[in-house]
């Protein structure tokens, strides 16, 4: 069944592609060879995949870990030093396990696992899913960056799903929370290809939920990636915060990681 943020989405693929076949049939969407008159449809290119609004309001949605801002990132974002990595306890001789129950198309999953933590992901929105599965699959077999891709595991189910029906063998050390956060659309910061993406995934208005269990799984800490205003997750004061600019970090502690 589609759910409702799928509605007016259609997979497009002029020549009846084999690959786009099995997607449209795994997300329950029409398979198009034109381009309908409104609405976004999912394509595959020379890049992958892709979502894209047919009137042209904003570029392409995809995940590409390889190139573009993943890579400047990656190699000039301040490596250990950012304000991400501090949070999770990235350390000297410290790299925890992470599960990031709401990954979204794993931005931050990347630049941790970039810097050596273990990630693993889930994430509730199947379109949003299959970009993330898209994008992970390229990674793994780029030479240049494959070794990051073998650190990131696409977990089935959604983060409710991953807190509450753990499988490996060991607790993560940390579970990481970045819900999506309703947002004025009078902000400049939102960007128009964010906006497309908002508008396919709504907001998180669980998101309160979520805590938790996080809570009850994370050996070490919970860490929830909030606006620099927005209220506590649950209405719960973390143990400490890390503000940006446009961001904080809220830091739920459980035990100290200890360096060896």
């Amino acid at each position: 069944m589609v759910v409702e943020q799928l509605k007016g989405l259609a997979v497009f693929s002029p020549q009846g592609d084999p690959q786009a076949e099995v997607l449209a049939q795994a997300l329950g969407l029409e398979l198009v060879k034109s381009l309908p008159a409104t609405g976004l449809v999912l394509a595959y290119d020379e890049l992958g995949l892709h979502i894209l609004p047919v009137d042209g309001r904003s570029g392409d949605v995809r995940v590409d870990y390889v190139s573009g801002k993943s890579r400047h990132r990656r190699l000039y974002g301040g490596g250990k030093g950012q304000q991400i990595a501090k949070a999770v306890g990235v350390q000297s001789s410290i790299r925890p396990s992470v599960l990031d129950a709401t990954a979204g198309l794993g931005g931050d999953a990347f630049v941790l696992a970039s810097l050596g933590c273990s990630m693993y992901l889930a994430e509730r929105q199947p379109v949003v899913r299959a970009l993330l599965a898209d994008g992970l699959e390229r990674l793994q077999a780029d030479a240049e960056v494959a070794e990051f891709g073998q650190r990131m595991q696409l977990l089935p189910g959604d983060g409710v799903h991953a807190l509450q029906n753990w499988q490996q063998p060991e607790s993560p050390q940390v579970v990481y929370l970045d819900p999506m956060f309703p947002h004025s659309r009078k902000s400049a910061q939102v960007k128009k290809e964010m906006a497309l993406f908002r508008d396919l995934v709504g907001a998180d208005e669980d998101a309160d939920l979520l805590l938790a269990p996080a809570l009850a799984l994370a050996s070490h800490r919970v860490v929830v990636k909030r606006p620099r205003l927005a209220p506590d997750l649950a209405g719960q004061k973390p143990t400490y915060s890390l503000t940006g600019k446009a961001n904080r970090f809220d830091i739920y502690v459980n035990a100290s990681f200890k360096s060896a």
